[in-house]
């Protein structure tokens, strides 16, 4: 009684508030009690059903709206909720987990209808409209890639099949040299000395070994294999170009509204070999509209600035700090406590495509001289590396905001200055140690005989 007493005077933060609980087939939508005489009432998932669920809200006058993100069904409700002016918000489901025991429905709608008039439902994030628009095209053209890659293999496993050993003699089979083989292959070409002409001039392999690996035994039923992969990689090849087309109008659109930066595009840090990379200068692109160049930042190049920009937004404004934007990639350190005692620090599990993309910029810097990729080396080696990932796409993300919302301009000190830091570090800490148990450190003086001079 107590505990209900205290639920029934808590203040109302959003009063106008409903509740929708989000199916396939149906909505259930759950309004304030004095607002109607059927404060609960179903409307099915079709557009004029969904228009009149709009109308029937403002006539009950409700001004807030908050349902799951459940599957892809929410998005056509969303949409036309919000172009009649409703504040909706969407919520993560773990944030509004129904009591136990009374889950149907029209319970699920009145729990998020009671909960968001509370304040108690944190709205998910959801960029604007035209960038929504470049991150829909951008992850068709993924899934376009994907589909491509596919075809890829299909084509080496026609090839193989007919013991063409095209991938051992060149560097990748959808280069300039091997698409030409290809090609005349299924045009009809089976001659191995008159393949071999379309040999590059910076192929390492010699002729007399592209000879003997492009003859094989041509079956007239993978030549019909190798040229119907063939035929639908140059078509995904064809869709990704106008995902392309698409992509530079929408760019374009933000550059119209966007105020020219002060000064000129920076030279760039390395050259970029994105085979996957649009055609356009997206680099050249994105310093326009944003008036920062991302590609300082060591890991990311235009391609991918371009995806991350497409799932964030270029206003970091909607995060307060850094520390809010690595949370939501789910890369900061979980905060599970218990009796003062922490129980687990894992990062929670995510599906963010952001944070996925600055993983796979993470393990690349693994790779470099540089400092991050000191720091993902040191971390590797003492932590593993999954952990060295993690934290080091938070690092990376914590530089993407910073250069968004501030302006930062990155330069890499280098890979010696993190490990001359790290040393100092380390040598601080043994000083300490050495102080506290009344001992002092000094350098050790290493003999000339011991570094090889007589």
């Amino acid at each position: 009684m107590r505990k209900s007493k205290k639920a029934a005077t808590m203040s109302l933060v959003h009063p106008n508030a409903a509740g929708i609980d989000i199916g396939s087939q149906f909505h259930d939508v759950a309004i304030p009690p004095d607002r109607a005489e059927e404060t609960v009432k179903s409307f099915k998932s079709f557009t004029g059903d969904l228009h009149a669920m709009a109308k029937w809200l403002t006539a009950c006058r409700i001004d807030t709206i908050a349902m799951e993100s459940t599957g892809v069904y929410w998005i056509p409700a969303f949409e036309i909720l919000e172009n009649y002016g409703f504040k909706v918000f969407l919520v993560n489901a773990r944030e509004a987990k129904n009591v136990p025991g009374r889950k149907t429905d029209s319970n699920d709608a009145q729990w998020l209808q009671k909960l968001h008039q509370l304040g108690l439902l944190r709205a998910s994030f959801q960029p604007t409209s035209v960038i929504a628009e470049l991150r829909a095209y951008l992850r068709q053209r993924e899934k376009l890639l994907d589909y491509k890659a596919a075809h890829i293999q299909h084509m080496q496993k026609a090839l193989m099949q007919m013991n063409i050993q095209l991938h051992h003699v060149v560097s990748t089979i959808t280069g300039k040299t091997g698409m030409d083989i290809i090609r005349a292959i299924v045009a009809g070409n089976r001659n191995p000395q008159e393949l071999v002409k379309f040999r590059d001039v910076r192929c390492k392999n010699s002729i007399e070994t592209m000879t003997a690996a492009l003859t094989g035994n041509f079956k007239p039923e993978h030549i019909f294999a190798l040229m119907q992969s063939l035929e639908l990689y140059d078509i995904y090849n064809e869709k990704a170009e106008a995902c392309d087309r698409e992509i530079q109008a929408v760019l374009d659109r933000l550059q119209q509204n966007s105020i020219p930066p002060d000064q000129p595009l920076p030279k760039a840090k390395y050259r970029e070999c994105n085979k996957n990379a649009p055609a356009f200068d997206v680099r050249q692109t994105l310093f326009n509209i944003i008036g920062v160049d991302l590609t300082q930042i060591t890991g990311l190049g235009s391609y991918l600035a371009l995806k991350l920009v497409s799932e964030c937004g270029a206003d970091m404004s909607k995060w307060p700090t850094d520390k809010h934007f690595t949370s939501w990639l789910c890369l900061s350190p979980g905060n599970k406590i218990s009796g003062g005692k922490i129980l687990s620090s894992r990062t929670r599990p995510s599906s963010s495509r952001a944070a996925a993309l600055l993983r796979l910029a993470a393990t690349a810097i693994g790779r470099t001289e540089t400092a991050l990729g000191a720091f993902y080396r040191r971390l590797a080696t003492r932590t593993g590396k999954a952990k060295a990932v993690t934290a080091t796409a938070r690092k990376i993300a914590v530089l993407f905001y910073n250069t968004l919302r501030y302006g930062m301009r990155y330069v890499d000190p280098g890979a010696d200055y993190y490990e001359e830091q790290y040393k100092a570090r380390i040598l601080g800490q043994l000083r300490r140690r050495a102080d506290s148990y009344g001992f002092s450190l000094q350098p050790m003086e290493i003999p000339d005989t011991a570094i090889g001079v007589s």
